[in-house]
């Protein structure tokens, strides 16, 4: 079968693929009918993390018709259209009961596909625990926003869930994953959201979404602006979810002493640290949290977002600025999505299967 895969580093190919079989009787076999190319697919191909399996099918972000499902599984049928989160928790394991849903039996472990297990890219791809990691198309919800809420929607608003009503937020990055961190905030009634970015395609849906602002790192000294905004107290909460290796101590500059939240949202590659400013951190005791997080996963979850969309309450397919039909183009998805043009957002592939 048709696969889109990591063939070495910095390389990566349509191959032949061996067509997945069932592991459990609760996994389900999908083949995608649209699937967006996501940074981390350019990390996974182009950056410097841990070494992949070889031929690592790529992807996690597809919306999708149901194939087979397993003996076990109740709620869906072949020919369901599903939605598939990008973060698949691992249901089975025990430690779900301490709510460790993203780290459950072992670390990441919610976070395999297109990473560590073959991922949506394919003609057919399997997913674990189908009952509680699909969830059902609703009917009025376009495949696109369907698709935006696999990942960029449910990890952008994971940020947005330590904002208080009228709190200062300030958003750091305005890809897709930004914008949807600034769309969570003010539907969370933020009052004041600071958006930091450049992108031109993005600078117009920030304010859609809810920004009051946005400025260019270009232009300004952010931690400057920041404080200056809020009187030199600092945001309440500040979401990372862009930048440079810089962005995290810049983050902690600029939040509010004692109550202040930094919540990171970002991958930051390659090897080193994530340094902590000794002055801005209080010497260790400035009362600042901290929150490093995946998106969150899983059926319920994904029904919550799409219920939103659903309802008009927020609309992400107006993130997707470029969309193809035919899956040969995830090779030019992939592209873009390296090469991050002022035109770029997110790309929506209809694969036509």
């Amino acid at each position: 079968m048709e696969a889109f895969a990591l063939v070495e580093r910095n390389r990566a190919e349509i191959i032949d693929a061996q067509r997945p079989v069932l592991k459990s009787e609760y996994n389900a076999i999908l083949t995608p009918v649209a699937i967006s190319v996501c940074t981390s697919d350019v990390n996974t191909v182009y950056g410097s993390g841990s070494k992949k399996p070889d031929n690592l099918i790529l992807g996690h972000e597809a919306v999708a018709r149901v194939v087979k499902a397993g003996e076990s599984v109740r709620d869906f049928r072949e020919g369901d259209i599903v939605v598939v989160p990008s973060m698949t928790p691992n249901f089975h394991d025990k430690d779900i009961q301490d709510g460790n849903l993203l780290h459950a039996g072992a670390n990441f472990s919610a976070n395999t596909l297109g990473r560590s297990t073959p991922g949506v890219f394919a003609r057919e791809f399997e997913v674990a625990d189908a009952d509680l990691n699909l969830a059902l198309l609703p009917e009025g919800v376009s495949l696109g926003s369907a698709l935006m809420c696999t990942d960029m929607a449910t990890t952008g608003f994971t940020g947005a869930e330590r904002v208080n009503f009228g709190d200062t937020v300030a958003v750091l990055g305005i890809g897709g994953v930004g914008l949807m961190a600034i769309c969570g905030a003010a539907l969370r009634g933020a009052g004041r959201i600071i958006a930091v970015g450049s992108r031109g395609a993005s600078i117009p849906l920030a304010y859609e979404y809810g920004a009051s602002e946005v400025i260019s790192y270009k232009d300004h000294n952010i931690v400057e602006y920041v404080l200056k905004a809020t009187n030199g107290k600092g945001a309440d909460v500040v979401i990372i979810a862009g930048g440079n290796d810089r962005t995290f101590s810049d983050a902690i500059d600029m939040v509010r002493y004692g109550v202040g939240k930094v919540v990171n949202l970002k991958l930051f590659t390659g090897d080193g640290s994530m340094e902590i400013p000794k002055f801005s951190s209080g010497r260790g005791m400035s009362g600042k949290s901290i929150y490093m997080e995946l998106g969150k996963g899983g059926r319920v979850r994904m029904e919550r977002l799409l219920s939103m969309v659903k309802y008009k309450r927020f609309e992400p397919d107006k993130m997707i600025t470029h969309t193809f039909k035919g899956f040969e183009n995830v090779v030019e998805a992939l592209q873009l999505m390296k090469d991050k043009g002022n035109d770029v957002i997110k790309t929506m592939i209809l694969t036509g299967w």
